[in-house]
C-alpha cells in the first residue's frame, strides 16, 4: 500500500469492528470493508433502483449501482492524488447509497410521511441500518460487521449530526460513532465524488431523456463555458461527441478543483494536520473552491429546475409515492402479504413492527415494488 498521508485513515491503527474477527493475510481492514459490500446483496440490489428516473425503459439511463461505481472510482482519483486510504474511501462510495428505498427520493419522502408515527424515515441512517443489522451474511451475529472508519464515514459524510433519527441513534448507541464531530478525510471526499457524479451524469441523463435542451442548459456559465471550449477545440466533431466531451471535462475540473481546495485547506494545518484535527475543524476540509462551489449550485439548481420537476418527471413521481404508500398501509393491515421469512419474524408491538415493514419495503428494487403493488390490488 502506498505511503499514507498524516491525515488519512491508517487501517493499523482503526477503531476496530463490533465483532472480533481474525485478520486477513491479502488485505487491510478497509480493503476487506469494501469487499463486503460488493458481495452484500444489498448492494446487488442497487442494479434495479433508478438514480433518477422511475423503471426506465432505456438501458442507458444510471441506476443507483453504476451511479455508486462512479462515485467510487472519482473518488479513489481523489484518495490517491492525497495520498489517503483508497479501500476506505471507496467503501463509503459505494455503500452511500444502500439505504435508498425504490424510487429514490420520492420513495424516501413518502415512506418517512407512512412512518412519521413511528420515527419517520432516512436513507442515509437506513444506510447504517441494512449494514448493521439487515444484511444477513454471517451465522454469529447480524450485519457486515465494517470497521468504525466505514461506519462514520457513512453516518458523517455530510457533516456533524446534531439530531439524530432513531434509526442511526439505535447505530450510535451500539457502536458510539462520535457524531458531533466531522467525518475523517476519505468520507468527505466521498461526498464531493457523489456531488461531481451525479451533477454531471444527471446531466447527460436529462439531456438524453429529452427533458431539457442543450441550449436551455448553456444559460449555466459553468456548461456553456465549458461548451465553448470543446466547440473549438473539436470544431468538426457531432453535437453527441462534443456533449461526451464536455461532460468530461466538467468532471476533470471540478475534481482537480476540489484536489487544489483540500490542499490548500490542508496546508493551514501545517505539522498537526491528522485525522483528528480534521474531525475538530469548524469546516469541512475537502471543498469546491468559493468559485467552482457557486458553479455547483447553479449547475444543481438548473437540474432541479429542468429535470427533477420536470412534468414527465413529476408523473412517474406521483404514481411512485402512491405505490409506497399503498405498500406500507395495506402490508401493516395485512402482514400475511410479506414474505413468509419477514411475516415470521415481524414483531408484535409498535414502533418496531412498522419498522420492520419498513425495511422490507425499502429494500425492494423499483420493479418489485411496483409488481408488488399491483399484486396487492389483485387480492382487495
Amino acid at each position: 500500500m502506498p505511503l499514507l498521508a498524516p491525515y488519512a485513515a491508517d487501517p493499523a491503527f482503526s477503531r476496530g469492528r463490533q465483532y472480533a474477527t481474525d485478520p486477513s493475510n491479502l488485505r487491510d481492514a478497509f480493503e476487506r470493508d469494501r469487499d463486503r459490500i460488493v458481495h452484500a446483496a444489498s448492494f446487488r440490489r442497487l442494479k434495479h433502483k433508478t438514480q433518477v428516473f422511475v423503471a426506465p425503459d432505456g438501458d442507458h439511463f444510471r441506476t443507483r449501482l453504476t451511479h455508486s461505481l462512479e462515485v467510487a472510482q472519482i473518488g479513489r482519483v481523489l484518495a490517491r492524488a492525497l495520498n489517503l486510504h483508497e479501500g476506505l474511501t471507496e467503501a463509503i462510495c459505494l455503500a452511500h447509497d444502500l439505504g435508498h428505498p425504490p424510487f429514490g427520493h420520492v420513495g424516501e419522502e413518502a415512506l418517512d410521511a407512512a412512518m412519521q408515527s413511528f420515527g419517520g424515515f432516512d436513507h442515509n441512517a437506513h444506510t447504517l441500518r441494512v449494514l448493521c443489522v439487515l444484511e444477513s451474511a454471517y451465522a454469529d451475529h447480524d450485519g457486515l460487521n465494517l470497521s468504525w472508519e466505514v461506519l462514520e464515514g457513512l453516518a458523517k459524510h455530510n457533516g456533524p449530526v446534531t439530531a439524530p433519527t432513531w434509526a442511526l441513534a439505535q447505530i450510535d448507541a451500539a457502536c458510539p460513532l462520535d457524531l458531533g464531530t466531522r467525518a475523517g478525510l476519505e468520507a468527505q471526499i466521498a461526498a464531493l465524488a457523489d456531488d461531481i457524479a451525479y451533477d454531471n451524469h444527471d446531466f447527460e441523463d436529462g439531456l438524453r431523456a429529452g427533458l431539457f435542451s442543450l441550449e436551455a442548459a448553456l444559460q449555466v456559465s459553468f456548461i456553456a463555458a465549458n461548451w465553448r471550449t470543446v466547440e473549438q477545440r473539436h470544431p468538426r466533431a457531432p453535437q453527441d461527441r462534443l456533449i461526451a466531451e464536455m461532460k468530461r471535462r466538467q468532471i476533470g475540473l471540478m475534481v482537480e478543483d476540489v484536489l487544489r481546495q483540500t490542499q490548500h485547506n490542508l496546508a493551514d494545518y501545517g505539522e498537526a494536520g491528522h485525522a483528528d484535527v480534521i474531525r475538530a475543524a469548524p469546516e469541512q476540509t475537502a471543498a469546491f473552491s468559493p468559485e467552482m462551489a457557486a458553479a455547483e449550485r447553479e449547475m444543481k439548481a438548473f437540474l432541479y429546475a429542468n429535470m427533477y420537476r420536470h412534468p414527465a418527471s413529476i408523473g412517474p413521481r406521483t404514481e411512485a409515492a402512491d405505490t409506497m404508500t399503498r405498500l406500507f398501509t395495506e402490508i401493516s393491515a395485512n402482514p400475511a402479504r410479506l414474505p413468509e421469512s419477514w411475516e415470521r419474524t415481524l414483531p408484535k408491538a409498535q414502533p418496531e413492527r412498522a419498522r420492520h415493514i419498513a425495511d422490507f419495503i425499502a429494500g425492494m428494487t423499483d420493479r418489485y415494488a411496483l409488481r408488488f403493488g399491483e399484486e396487492l390490488q389483485m387480492f382487495r
